[in-house]
């Protein structure tokens, strides 16, 4: 499945990084913790928080993540949605909380 696909499914919101909408979705990683991400995200996962600031976007660099959706209304930091246009890797957002999000994209692209 696509960036773009879910973006329509959920009716997300793409705040910044549109280049990135047609990469490809293995599946999902939620956490807060910059480190428990580095630790045990995979590539081409979506990865589910409310973290806003820049640090965000070098970890889902580091990782080679699909997608970044920021949950509850959260918005990005100014300097994080220019380093995810510059990395092509989509931020999204949402009204849902993280429980809500996380269970739709589980129904959208399985447990992998």
């Amino acid at each position: 499945m696509k960036v773009s696909e879910i973006v329509k499914a959920l009716d997300l919101k793409v705040f910044s990084g549109s280049r990135g909408l047609e990469a490809e979705v293995s599946g999902g990683y939620v956490s807060d913790l910059l480190s428990d991400v580095m630790g045990n995200a995979e590539a081409s996962q979506v990865w589910v928080t409310l973290q806003t600031h820049k640090n965000v976007m070098a970890v889902a660099s580091l990782k080679d993540l699909a997608a970044v959706i920021l949950v509850s209304g959260h918005r990005p930091d100014e300097n994080t949605a220019a380093q995810s246009e510059e990395e092509g890797i989509p931020i999204l957002g949402t009204g849902l909380s993280a429980f809500q999000v996380s269970g739709k994209l589980y129904e959208l692209i399985g447990k992998k």
